[in-house]
């Protein structure tokens, strides 16, 4: 039995589907049910999964497919669906093939993970070299970043640490050469020094801003600082 905001979902799935042949994106099916956020979503439509409802395809954007619907709205439909052997003629008469083995929910979670390279270690501290080359890649979730092109790295240092960012923490960047004041940015320096810090404007100058109070302020001309990126999501291990 499925429950009310499963029931709403799979319908307004099947809908879109009839109406323009291109499934909802988790947006639109988060303003359709009046959720707070895409997570809930994401375990809505792995419910619908694990019952038979839907299924995901892997490697394809907003790639949903609707298998069945309860059998109170239509039965005709289901029995439909639900016949729909493979069958291979021989001397002895007609096999039915046997049924495709469900993917497992890791299997779909590992097939909607968006892969974005870690790009060595960044300084929150004192300026280390600059960026160093891709060092392996990073599997995270679609909702935690978005569009655009993106890439980690990993954090040397304590200068952010009152912003919530520790040693040993991996950051999620989004490239991008601009910003605006109070973010946390990836700033390289010189063109030889990276680092992580909160990028603020000083008259005509560019002020890159600790979240630590043993750490000073550094004030530079706008040609010295490069903007790398901006902070959008943070991985700790513990």
């Amino acid at each position: 039995m499925l429950t009310r905001k499963q029931h709403e979902l799979l319908l307004f799935i099947h809908e879109r589907l009839k109406e323009t042949g291109i499934p909802p994106s988790f947006d639109e099916m988060k303003d359709a049910l009046d959720l707070a956020s895409k997570s809930g979503i994401h375990r809505l439509i792995t419910a619908l999964e694990e019952r038979g409802f839907i299924r995901r395809l892997a490697n394809r954007a907003r790639a949903l497919e609707v298998l069945r619907l309860p059998d109170s709205i239509a039965p005709g439909l289901n029995a439909q669906r639900k016949f729909s052997p493979s069958v291979i003629e021989g001397s002895l008469g007609r096999n039915v093939a046997p049924p495709r083995p469900q993917a497992s929910t890791a299997d779909i979670v590992a097939a909607n993970m968006i892969s974005i390279p870690v790009m060595g270690r960044i300084a929150a501290g004192v300026p280390i070299a600059a960026i160093q080359n891709q060092t392996h890649m990073l599997n995270l979730p679609p909702d935690m970043i978005g569009s655009g092109e993106h890439y980690a790295l990993e954090v040397k240092g304590d200068s952010m640490i009152e912003a919530g960012i520790f040693d040993g923490d991996t950051v999620v960047i989004k490239r991008g050469d601009t910003a605006s004041p109070g973010e946390i940015v990836v700033a390289l320096v010189d063109d030889e020094e990276a680092t992580l810090k909160r990028f603020r404007r000083k008259g005509a100058s560019i002020a890159l801003e600790a979240a630590n109070p043993a750490y000073e302020t550094r004030i530079f001309g706008p040609d010295r600082v490069q903007v790398q990126g901006k902070l959008v999501g943070l991985i700790r291990r513990y």
